[in-house]
């Protein structure tokens, strides 16, 4: 079966707070999705970060926490 979606989609603004590797933003519809990963060195780092020395006791939540 052949379905055919015609459509027409206006967008004044719209804001992204946060994309992660597993997201999908999808405006409209679509046959099929494809999977596509870039990584773009935005800060121009030119040395890896350094590696964080922490224990799990010393841990403090970024987000407060309820008691």
């Amino acid at each position: 079966m052949n379905i055919t979606v015609h459509q027409t989609i206006s967008i004044y603004m719209i804001k992204v707070s946060a994309i992660t590797n597993s997201s999908v933003l999808q405006i409209g519809s679509t046959g099929s999705v494809q999977a596509q990963s870039d990584i773009y060195n935005t800060g121009g780092f030119t040395q890896p970060a350094q590696e964080v020395v922490e224990s799990i006791s010393e841990a403090i939540p970024l987000v407060p926490l309820a008691p």
